[in-house]
């Protein structure tokens, strides 16, 4: 078994609807996965939008230290940097803690990956990092990946 992401909101390569955009309540969806490697110790999870105009793209969510048996995030995760399950939620691009919903120009559709890591080992980070520095945290701890891309236009 594989390592698996998805949203009861939106489905692989579909529309992210407006709930969860800056353009109405801008709450996280639900997220759901499975199939985690048995030395799953931890995950973490970046949502993140390559097609922004700024430079690497725009990163929308960072999460980490996720429990190894956690099977997903509920709709609308509160924007603090610890939660109750001890995950760290580090900054996204605005310098803030927590979701950001998709707020790309008008024109073309975004993409919006969100991407699941299982790791061999909790991040010993502090809550004020962001993608660059989880992503190098992780690098030769990754034991899987899945990813959850949705598309958001204006």
């Amino acid at each position: 078994m594989s390592l698996v992401i998805s949203s009861p909101a939106f489905k692989e390569g579909e529309r992210i609807p407006a709930r969860y955009t800056a353009d109405s309540q801008d709450v996280s969806p639900a997220l759901a996965w499975s199939g985690a490697p048995a030395k799953t110790s931890s995950l973490a999870l970046i949502v993140h939008d390559p097609d922004a105009s700024r430079p690497g793209g725009f990163t929308h969510w960072v999460i980490f230290n996720l429990p190894a048996e956690s099977k997903g995030l509920s709709e609308g995760m509160p924007r603090r940097e610890r939660l109750e399950s001890g995950a760290i939620q580090g900054k996204n691009d605005s310098g803030a803690a927590g979701y950001m919903g998709p707020a790309p120009p008008p024109g073309k559709p975004h993409h919006y990956h969100f991407k699941l890591y299982a790791l061999d080992q909790p991040l010993m980070l502090s809550s004020n990092v962001g993608r660059h520095h989880v992503q190098d945290a992780t690098r030769g701890h990754v034991l899987a990946e899945a990813e959850l891309m949705g598309l958001y236009q204006r």
